[in-house]
């Protein structure tokens, strides 16, 4: 499955993890840095623990060579249930090696700054174990020293191409934390859907319709991608009067592998 939609939970709050784990987010992930304080973080850890025990998720630990980062990595070393972590704060991509090689599960580095985002493409190819890479916008603002999120324009550009030059999938775009917000989470969403993003991380459950809506393809676009799937024809003018080969074709299998995965099933929300 391809998640629209990746609800981050604090790790020491076990109510809200319940809650979350059998609500509608595509992904759920326990988070072990930003949502918990220092003072939380090993009642965290085995809360998290206690959770994979029953019930697989993802993980987003606490920088590598930290305390936090490195106690966490043992932790969660060879532990059941463990679909993937997000790697924090990711720069080096010997040490994005390194975590990949001590957990053995898919891991996705996360860029927070001007050397992650330089180093995108290293790290995005680090190991065959990086399932994905996205950034970071409110650390990476601030690395920056940028007050205007349209400075992002070129480091989102950036992840986009990276991953793809890595044969990754399209990168999950970073969290909307103006929870209320719900029509600029919609416009934001959709701005990123068409500049190469497919799926949010999303904070609270308020957010994940309108996530899941802008994923969606709309059934004019999966009608438009059925009718090319089924020509024969190499290169052809459709009947819009759009010239349509290849690169048109690969479009339309990517819209008709979210529509199938999604729409037919009756998830489109």
């Amino acid at each position: 499955m391809i998640p629209r939609s990746w609800l981050y939970v604090p790790g020491d709050r076990p109510d809200r993890i319940g809650k979350a784990l059998a609500g509608p987010a595509d992904a759920v992930i326990l988070d072990l840095e930003d949502a918990v304080s220092a003072a939380a973080k090993d009642f965290a850890r085995r809360t998290v623990l206690e959770t994979l025990a029953s019930a697989p998720a993802f993980v987003r630990i606490n920088a590598p060579g930290t305390s936090p980062g490195e106690a966490d990595i043992r932790a969660l070393a060879a532990v059941e249930g463990l679909a993937g972590v997000r790697v924090p704060k990711a720069e080096d991509p010997g040490e994005l090696r390194r975590v990949a090689d001590r957990l053995g599960v898919p891991v996705f580095p996360v860029l927070e700054s001007a050397l992650g985002v330089e180093n995108a493409l290293v790290l995005a190819t680090a190991h065959p174990l990086v399932a994905g890479i996205s950034l970071g916008e409110a650390d990476l603002m601030a690395d920056l020293r940028v007050r205007d999120s349209g400075a992002l324009a070129w480091p989102r550009s950036r992840v986009v191409v990276a991953a793809r030059a890595a044969g990754l999938p399209s990168p999950v775009q970073s969290v909307w934390t103006a929870v209320r917000d719900l029509d600029g989470l919609r416009a934001s969403t959709v701005e990123g859907r068409d500049a190469g993003f497919f799926g949010r991380s999303v904070i609270h459950p308020a957010q994940i319709p309108v996530v899941h809506e802008v994923c969606a393809p709309n059934p004019a676009e999966t009608a438009w991608a059925r009718e090319v799937l089924a020509a024969e024809e190499s290169a052809w003018i459709d009947h819009n009067g759009q010239f349509v080969d290849a690169a048109i074709v690969a479009r339309a299998r990517w819209v008709l592998e979210i529509a199938d995965q999604y729409v037919k099933e009756g998830k489109g929300s």
